[in-house]
């Protein structure tokens, strides 16, 4: 199965203040080797990615396949620091990926000096413009560095956007909304988890949940199941008053059940686009590879606050 592996940002440093810590920075340098090395296409550029500047990130990704993207970042002059996006083909898949970063003046992010952040809206729309217009991309994926208000608003209304997969403020896993014209995927937090998104993009139109329909099939089996009791009491009920109430019941039952299939239905692998969303936790079951470990133990020795 072909793999594309992201970063939403905000992936280098544990907080803001952190360009005061002597561990901070080899330990973002570790962060980038290893998205370099374990083959990451790209990575949006968040707030806490930025605490040792601009050039830091570019002196260290300089050459490499790892792409940052931000296409609301700019300098002083109103000049981008970072492209708006990367094309990629995924499978025999023209992808589009955008990243994108916290507008100046947002109460909840504070860029550096000399770095603004533009209108995070107008930005994404012109990006995913010239993505599907000139690049013919198939698919455009939005890696939104943002607080989680605004990345729904992005998936609201971010026309020709397929998935928004945010970080900012830490939310963890949970479930991929559908949020407009756009899915919102939670990516996790704070490298513990690995996010993982399957999707089936044969045929035309809006991604369907198939995590939707599986819910829906479970929930569908244990209304049946309450089906049978049901019928099973009106065959030996005598009194006229219960039978009544049972067969209400049972009429609720049904309809509930006939709801049901149509939700698995209607999310099923029929459509054609798909998605499942699920997470791998990167607890002590999952093995350490021996030498990132030794490298990680390096920036951070066994004991120490930071490990």
């Amino acid at each position: 199965m072909p793999v594309l592996a992201l970063d939403a940002g905000n992936a280098l440093f544990k907080t803001l203040a952190d360009g005061q810590d002597s561990s901070a920075k080899p330990r973002a340098e570790l962060v980038l080797e290893q998205l370099e090395a374990q083959g990451y296409t790209a990575m949006a550029v968040g707030q806490r990615d930025l605490v040792l500047g601009v050039d830091f990130l570019k002196k260290k990704t300089k050459g490499a396949k790892l792409k940052l993207l931000s296409a609301n970042l700019v300098d002083a002059k109103g000049q981008p620091l970072f492209p708006a996006s990367v094309v990629t083909m995924v499978g025999g898949l023209k992808v589009g990926i955008m990243g994108v970063s916290p507008a100046s003046g947002d109460g909840a992010a504070v860029l550096p000096q000399g770095i603004r952040g533009l209108p995070v809206g107008p930005a994404v729309s012109a990006e995913v413009k010239r993505l599907r217009q000139k690049e013919q991309v198939s698919l455009v994926v939005l890696l939104a560095a943002v607080p989680y208000v605004e990345a729904v608003k992005l998936a609201q209304g971010a026309e020709g956007v397929d998935f928004v997969v945010q970080s900012h403020d830490g939310r963890g896993v949970g479930m991929a909304q559908r949020q407009g014209v756009s899915t919102l995927v939670p990516p996790g937090e704070r490298g513990r988890q690995v996010a993982k998104l399957e999707l089936s993009v044969e045929g035309t139109g809006p991604f369907a949940d198939l995590s939707e329909a599986n819910r829906a099939r479970d929930s569908q089996r244990m209304v049946e199941a309450n089906i049978t009791r049901v019928q099973e009491r009106l065959k030996t009920e005598k009194n006229e008053d219960t039978r009544r109430s049972l067969q209400e019941t049972l009429t609720s039952f049904e309809a509930r059940r006939d709801a049901l299939a149509r939700t698995a239905e209607a999310q099923g692998p029929a459509t054609g686009r798909t998605y499942l969303l699920t997470y791998l936790q990167l607890g002590a079951d999952v093995a350490s590879d021996a030498a990132v470990q030794k490298q990680v133990e390096r920036v951070e020795p066994p004991g120490s606050a930071g490990h």
